[in-house]
């Protein structure tokens, strides 16, 4: 299903960890990610991990001088939207593995079935499903006009 208030399309976010070892880990056990390769430097220390649910992908990489975690960093500067066929399943599996559950299970007035939790490093994840296609002027945005 497509709901025109939240279109999905191709970005490939690169989200940075202090450990990524650990973060792969958890993404997996915790959100049901699935690796798709792994690179390292010419020194052998693990530097990116390529990963996916379904057709999200998401890059993970080692935190550095300029890059960092939300869990060194103090702040959550952005957030991630992952979209499921079966986001209650999800969410079940989620909250018994011991994921920590920022905000339960609920639909928007925009169309969305979702939830959102921390990961261990304080990254913020939300995934959703389409349950129904909104017209976004219809729960009060406000479309912008083509110049």
């Amino acid at each position: 299903m497509k709901n025109r208030s939240v279109p999905t399309d191709s970005i490939l976010p690169h989200l940075y960890y202090e450990n990524m070892d650990d973060a792969l880990a958890w993404l997996i056990k915790m959100f049901g990610f699935v690796e798709h390769f792994r690179f390292a430097l010419p020194d052998g220390q693990l530097h990116g991990v390529m990963m996916h649910h379904g057709d999200a992908w998401i890059m993970l990489k080692n935190s550095g001088p300029t890059q960092t975690s939300p869990a060194k960093n103090g702040v959550n500067t952005q957030s991630l939207s992952v979209f499921l066929d079966d986001v209650e399943e999800h969410y079940r599996h989620a909250k018994s593995s011991g994921a920590q559950i920022v905000e339960e299970l609920f639909n928007t007035e925009y169309g969305e079935r979702q939830y959102s939790a921390l990961d261990l490093e304080g990254h913020l994840w939300t995934f959703s499903k389409h349950i129904r296609d909104v017209s976004p002027d219809s729960w009060g945005a406000k479309i912008a006009d083509p110049e």
